[in-house]
């Protein structure tokens, strides 16, 4: 299929929740570009699929794929089946950290049961842990749940590009800052056999960027670029992104720290202010 062919329209029947709005901007970076990017890849061989024991709708489905053919890192998806005979949706996909250790689950015949946003029994429940993780991200080692959280590559690649960021805004009296916040509702919790969550949500991010002694402030990427489109640069830039993530919510007595173990950060919208 060509990529002037691929539009996000045609998504609305399967794809649904973060994995619509990822897949659409994707898409529409595509067209500009002339191909997708290989990230965006999801393959077809599964490692591990997770039934749900639940009997009622709607209900969710946990399924890690295969490694990708380049071996890029496998992905972890959550399929959402709204009702008794709608065909699952894609609802997110994440590609899980590398070298990262998933809970064990129950076997397929026997199925594994859903969670709640306000499980308890954990060392925090899992909406709770997403908002802190939200704030983890926002503030960094000066945010007061750092020491709930085990290290992980997201947050690593994160303070990366934001320190190169700002060492460029610092040369040119400008300033930038990223406020992360889970979006309501957003959220599939699968429990584990050790006691423990998977957790899948979807947080949402703006970054605001503003330029100093009356320069324009720029796209920080290629994909930021495409969906500025012919916008008019001012000295400030604000961009939102939809970032998912998989959390590992360990069990009250198990003195682990929560642990994100996947995450996928996407663009969607940028303006000038």
């Amino acid at each position: 299929m060509r990529i002037k062919q691929k539009n996000a329209a045609d998504l609305n029947p399967r794809v649904t929740g973060p994995a619509y709005e990822v897949r659409s901007s994707e898409l529409q970076i595509a067209a500009s570009t002339g191909k997708l990017d290989p990230r965006t890849t999801i393959p077809r061989d599964l490692a591990q699929t997770v039934i749900p024991t639940t009997s009622g709708w709607p209900r969710s489905v946990f399924s890690i794929t295969a490694n990708t053919s380049d071996q890029q890192s496998k992905r972890l998806m959550v399929m959402r089946q709204s009702e008794a005979r709608s065909n699952y949706q894609l609802w997110g996909v994440v590609r899980l950290f590398p070298s990262v250790t998933l809970p064990k689950f129950a076997i397929p015949s026997i199925g594994s049961q859903m969670g709640e946003a306000d499980d308890s029994g954990l060392v925090t429940t899992p909406k709770q842990a997403v908002q802190q993780y939200a704030d983890l991200l926002t503030y960094g080692s000066q945010s007061k749940y750092d020491k709930r959280f085990a290290d992980d590559h997201f947050r690593d690649d994160l303070s990366k590009l934001s320190q190169t960021v700002q060492e460029g805004m610092e040369r040119n009296n400008g300033s930038q800052s990223q406020v992360f916040t889970p979006k309501p509702g957003a959220i599939y919790v699968m429990r584990s056999a050790d006691g423990g969550d998977l957790v899948m949500a979807q947080i949402d991010s703006q970054w605001t960027r503003q330029a100093g002694e009356g320069r324009e402030s720029q796209t920080a990427s290629d994909e930021e670029k495409v969906l500025f489109g012919g916008g008019k640069a001012t000295s400030t830039m604000r961009v939102t992104y939809v970032n998912v993530v998989a959390l590992y919510v360990p069990a009250a007595d198990s003195g682990q720290k929560v642990t994100a173990v996947g995450a996928e950060r996407q663009p969607v919208k940028v303006e000038a202010l």
